[in-house]
């Protein structure tokens, strides 16, 4: 029996040093388990932190990117300060602004005139009047902005109806060659002038087609026709160089400039209308006294620096807006 307890007593502590072993195995699992998910866990940690990290490097570049669509929708929502540009399909040869209206006429070589209307944030075409068999070369509204008239290289001269776009008079052969400018003087008269050099005035009260004055003092083209408020005398420019004074009053020939080498393109009235400004294809300004228009007063030589509120159109593909001043610019 002492043996059998011996042998059970051995029996026994094997089996408690086995249930150790398997505890110890146990907690050691435990142990590793434990280790793995702290591993686990680190590995999320780091991964979280470079994601984190890579977010924090993409954040500027969000950033930029959402002022740049910022920026172009303020663009985009900005007013303007001026109308957009008109793009024609034709080669424009001439316009003129509604005088009371936001209305733009403009006549191109085809003959047609576009009317426009326009705004700063857009530009509306409202008629394309098919007008002139050919080129179309000069537009102007009247004083009261209800009718446009129009001259032609067909050597017409048309008068539309702005609010209806209908023919209201029409005016055929009324020069012997093509029509180059004309001017609208008041309700009543209007003047035109042509390829050689002739000057017509025309009186709306007039029923058949024929001027109320004619006058031929130039050896070339007429450019450009002015009058002022009161509308005594009526200045025609040339390409032979030269400014030919009309008396209007009296309708005749009242004085012509010396010819200049270079042809006059436009004229311009300032300063209260007492001064007289030319303008050259050579970029020459040329200014007049009052009842002075034989010779000019002052000259300034090519392209202006400033002027007093004059507008000038070159062929440079610009316009130059200037501020007058005494002897100098």
């Amino acid at each position: 029996m002492g043996i059998n307890k011996k042998y059970i007593d051995t029996k026994n502590e094997s089996a408690e040093e086995a249930q150790d072993s398997d505890s110890s195995d146990s907690d050691s699992d435990v142990s590793m388990s434990e280790s793995n998910e702290d591993s686990s866990e680190n590995e999320e940690d780091n991964t979280t932190m470079e994601a984190s990290d890579l977010q924090q490097v993409d954040e500027p570049n969000d950033e930029e990117e959402d002022e740049v669509i910022k920026a172009i929708r303020e663009a985009s929502t900005k007013k303007r300060d001026h109308p957009p540009v008109i793009e024609c399909d034709s080669f424009v040869v001439d316009i003129s602004f509604h005088p009371g209206d936001n209305l733009l006429a403009v006549a191109n070589i085809d003959g047609d005139v576009l009317l426009y209307k326009y705004t700063n944030e857009e530009n509306t075409l409202l008629q394309t009047i098919e007008l002139h068999e050919k080129a179309c070369r000069a537009i102007d509204f009247n004083t009261d902005g209800d009718t446009l008239f129009s001259t032609s290289k067909d050597r017409s001269i048309m008068l539309t109806d702005v609010e209806t776009c209908k023919l209201k008079r029409f005016y055929d052969n009324s020069h012997d060659v093509a029509v180059y400018t004309i001017s609208t003087l008041n309700e009543n008269l209007f003047a035109t002038g042509d390829d050689n050099g002739t000057v017509k005035l025309w009186d709306l009260r007039i029923n058949d087609d024929k001027s109320v004055f004619s006058l031929k003092k130039n050896e070339d083209y007429i450019s450009d026709i002015v009058t002022h408020s009161d509308e005594k005398y009526l200045f025609c420019s040339s390409g032979d160089g030269s400014i030919t004074t009309i008396d209007l009053r009296g309708r005749k020939f009242f004085m012509q400039t010396e010819e200049y080498e270079e042809e006059l393109t436009c004229l311009g009235l300032f300063r209260d209308e007492t001064k007289l400004l030319a303008s050259s294809n050579k970029g020459n300004l040329y200014l007049y006294n009052w009842n002075e228009f034989g010779l000019h007063s002052d000259m300034f030589p090519g392209l202006i620096r400033e002027i007093s509120i004059y507008i000038i159109g070159t062929n440079l593909g610009c316009i130059v807006i200037c501020f007058q001043a005494p002897r100098r610019l």
